[in-house]
């Protein structure tokens, strides 16, 4: 997926456009684009190489280039923000 630093790359490959509810993309600069569509009952959730977080489900695979430091930093941050709620 390719040095990123902090812009966190990611891809979405489904196997089927069946699962694909939505997507929609415009030459326009200024326009987002939104991909949604159903990974389906969750399979496997893995960090590949200590930088890309993937999530498999039935229909698809979900990978982002987040690292494992990034990924503790933010559940801590959650589970602390959790704790001040209560």
């Amino acid at each position: 997926m390719g040095e990123s630093g902090m812009l966190h790359a990611f891809s979405i490959e489904m196997k089927s456009k069946t699962h694909v509810r939505h997507i929609s993309m415009s030459d326009e600069s200024h326009d987002r684009v939104f991909f949604e569509g159903y990974l389906g009952a969750l399979k496997e959730l893995s960090l590949i190489e200590g930088t890309v977080l993937e999530v498999k489900g039935e229909n698809g695979v979900l990978r982002i280039d987040l690292t494992e430091e990034e990924l503790r930093s933010i559940f801590l941050k959650k589970k602390g923000s959790e704790k001040g709620d209560k």
